[in-house]
């Protein structure tokens, strides 16, 4: 009884340290940047600019908001725009593709925080472009030809929260940057400490050991560290923010490299987990009903990423 009460103690710690001293002030940061850019409506020159370049890969205007919002504020960003584009009846066979591209590109709440460990973030974000742009132009053209490709309703403006609000002051945006980043970090805690608890006792009772060196040959034939079974599985059933906990004992303690690190960031930077596939269809039905292709997409989209870190670093 002893040993769960300070497993659980021990991994509470590391969560709550995690979200208020690396993922809050980053959250801060980057949140005042993109409510700045929305209030004075440069996000909107942006869209308007690339949305006849990139549409042709199946990204409409919200789309393309989408991945900024990824890039710069986190997974869940994205998730009030995949309603809209629900609730105002983008095609389908758009959504599938801004699905994919979501679940394919490296989220802003595990890069900017992970950066200050050694994550090159200019590579990172660079691959993830790339890849993500990929995903959505196969989901579009391949995985989700078969849906429909006309809009329910005309998208004529881009529609989020900090819209209505292109007067406020610098101070005022900061203030609510500050909250919601709050929010965000708060809110990551309990799926943080209980991914950590599940990870740690699994840890504890061996179970990592017997997976580590079941898929040594395997880690092996991929130039991954055999420690990186457990970065992989808190990744795939606990999400980014998870991962992040981990990786970063790993780090502090020599266990892996950076450049080993570096390596696998393709793999496990990504909104393609269990977690963040269930928030993020919860957006609306025709969202969740395109799953399926969008997956296809983001499945092509990350491997690719995978392969270009291996070559890069």
């Amino acid at each position: 009884m002893s040993e769960i009460a300070a497993i659980i103690l021990q991994s509470g710690k590391a969560a709550i340290e995690l979200a208020l001293f690396v993922l809050l002030p980053v959250m801060i940061v980057m949140l005042t940047i993109m409510r700045f850019l929305e209030a004075k409506q440069l996000m909107d020159l942006v869209v308007k600019g690339v949305s006849p370049v990139l549409r042709p890969l199946g990204l409409p205007g919200l789309g393309i908001f989408a991945l900024m919002q990824i890039f710069l504020v986190s997974f869940a960003a994205p998730l009030a725009t995949l309603a809209i584009m629900d609730k105002t009846g983008t095609s389908k066979r758009h959504i599938a593709a801004t699905l994919a591209m979501i679940f394919t590109a490296a989220q802003a709440n595990v890069v900017f925080p992970m950066a200050a460990l050694g994550l090159h973030v200019g590579s990172t974000l660079l691959i993830a472009l790339v890849a993500s742009l990929l995903s959505a132009a196969l989901t579009y053209h391949v995985f989700a030809r078969h849906l429909p490709n006309e809009d329910e309703h005309s998208e004529e403006h881009l529609i989020h929260p900090s819209s209505k609000h292109n007067n406020t002051g610098l101070l005022s945006i900061i203030n609510k940057a500050g909250k919601e980043a709050y929010e965000l970090a708060i809110a990551a805690i309990p799926m943080l400490v209980l991914a950590l608890v599940l990870v740690n006792s699994l840890r504890s009772a061996g179970v990592m050991t017997w997976l580590e060196g079941a898929l040594a040959p395997v880690m092996a034939w991929v130039d991954y560290p055999s420690l990186a079974v457990l970065p992989i599985v808190s990744k795939y059933i606990a999400g980014g923010t998870a991962m992040m906990g981990v990786t970063t004992d790993y780090l502090q303690q020599n266990l892996i490299s950076l450049v080993e690190f570096n390596r696998m960031a393709g793999f496990l930077i990504n909104p393609f987990d269990l977690a963040g596939v269930a928030i993020l269809i919860s957006a609306g039905s025709r969202v969740a009903s395109v799953l399926k292709p969008a997956m296809y997409g983001a499945a092509v989209g990350i491997l690719l990423r995978a392969v270009l870190h291996g070559i890069w670093f």
